[in-house]
């Protein structure tokens, strides 16, 4: 069986969830750094790995896939780990991975750009984000009273997805402190075996 081949730049939160994943998976990968300020990531080569020109992708033999919730998907279907347990987990997997791509990844990521000086924007920009992800904060942690993960109860794809985006909290200048329950999960999740903190999952540059 080949060995899967991740893409990406440790710094991406996207790729971290794509390289959490097959941590907790206990699935190695070979690893390829995609030097996105040298613009590798719009280069020919890179493209026919990625279209859309963005990171992670996930190469599988022939197969190339991007989208960190498509390549959670995948790897959760590939290895019969961490996509629930029922028909109904599942969908309520795919559930949040939508809901956290479109009311929570944002709102952390960008004001972590800009803080990090990756991104220029005015402080009223920043303002809307950070308020807006306190509101999905706020959605996530009234869930997270009512179990100790996402969907089941065991950890998913849901929980790695959401962490991907929750981890990154503190290098926008958004605070966890008034989420309790977060930050109980957050615990729960650091607890499972495989896991692996960005720095550490993602090397900095290819490896084997």
């Amino acid at each position: 069986m080949s060995k899967l081949t991740l893409y990406g730049i440790w710094l991406s939160g996207p790729t971290y969830k794509a390289g959490l994943a097959l941590s907790l998976m206990g699935q190695p990968f070979a690893y390829k750094h995609v030097d996105l300020r040298a613009g590798a990531h719009k280069q020919a080569d890179y493209l026919a790995i990625n279209r859309f020109g963005q990171v992670p992708a996930l190469v599988d033999g022939d197969l190339k896939l991007c989208q960190s919730g498509s390549i959670l998907l995948y790897l959760a279907d590939k290895f019969g780990k961490m996509g629930g347990a029922t028909a109904e987990e599942k969908a309520r997997v795919r559930e949040w991975l939508f809901w956290e791509f479109d009311r929570l990844a944002p709102n952390i990521y960008r004001p972590r750009a800009i803080k990090r000086g990756f991104a220029k924007a005015d402080d009223n920009v920043v303002q809307l984000y950070t308020s807006l992800a306190n509101d999905a904060l706020k959605v996530l942690d009234a869930e997270l009273a009512k179990g100790s993960f996402l969907v089941g109860s065991n950890a998913t794809i849901a929980d790695v997805a959401v962490y991907g985006d929750v981890a990154y909290a503190g290098e926008g200048a958004i605070d966890l402190s008034p989420y309790a329950n977060i930050k109980a999960w957050m615990e729960r999740v650091e607890a499972l075996p495989g896991f692996k903190k960005y720095e550490d999952v993602l090397p900095k540059q290819d490896a084997a």
